[in-house]
């Protein structure tokens, strides 16, 4: 009982000045909304909504020449497990947004918007260099949308991004070992 106590009370001590610091950046943020900002941060939330994810995969499968195919299905293949991970941890803890709303299915951490954002630029650095600062540049204006829109705290976007980059890194590698026959010929290969 003592050890669940001490676990407890220096996990509540690590997350006071986290909590902390989303507050003062949350101010912040809100202090510095510009009109003539709304529009350029809507459109980036509006980028990365799951339905106009995959209508930029579909649109680089279709028109990304020769890796355009590889590159999509292999953003497929991690926007899977990163969004398992991301709506368990939002279940789970159930934070409420800054802005106020509090569904437990719908919870500010981690955000999903960051979470597949950096997924998607991950793929893409890996599999079509050249392309790889705009599309973290993406990536970043989307999640920073969250936040200036008041729909997400820091933490909720930085906890996100690592999700994000962290699960296509471990799927890149296990499709590295496992072979990648499924993303260049579009089938799997028998074991």
């Amino acid at each position: 009982m003592n050890r669940i106590a001490i676990l407890v009370l220096l996990i509540g001590s690590m997350l006071t000045p986290i909590e902390q610091l989303d507050l003062a950046f949350q101010r912040w943020a809100q202090a510095s909304r510009e009109p003539w900002m709304e529009p350029a941060m809507q459109g980036a939330t509006r980028i990365g909504r799951p339905e106009n994810v995959m209508v930029v995969l579909l649109g680089v499968a279709l028109f990304g020449g020769p890796a355009g195919p590889v590159i999509a299905r292999h953003a497929i293949t991690v926007l899977l497990p990163v969004n398992l991970v991301v709506e368990a941890t939002k279940y789970t803890v159930g934070r409420t947004r800054p802005d106020g709303d509090s569904k437990r299915r719908n919870s500010s951490f981690p955000s999903s918007h960051a979470a597949n954002a950096f997924a998607v630029a991950w793929v893409v650095a890996a599999r079509w260099r050249r392309a790889a600062w705009p599309a973290f540049v993406v990536a970043v204006l989307i999640a920073g949308s969250r936040i200036y829109l008041n729909r997400h705290f820091l933490s909720d976007v930085v906890a996100g991004s690592l999700i994000g980059v962290g699960v296509a890194f471990a799927v890149g590698r296990w499709l590295q070992v496992r072979g990648e026959s499924w993303l260049h010929e579009g089938r799997l290969r028998k074991v």
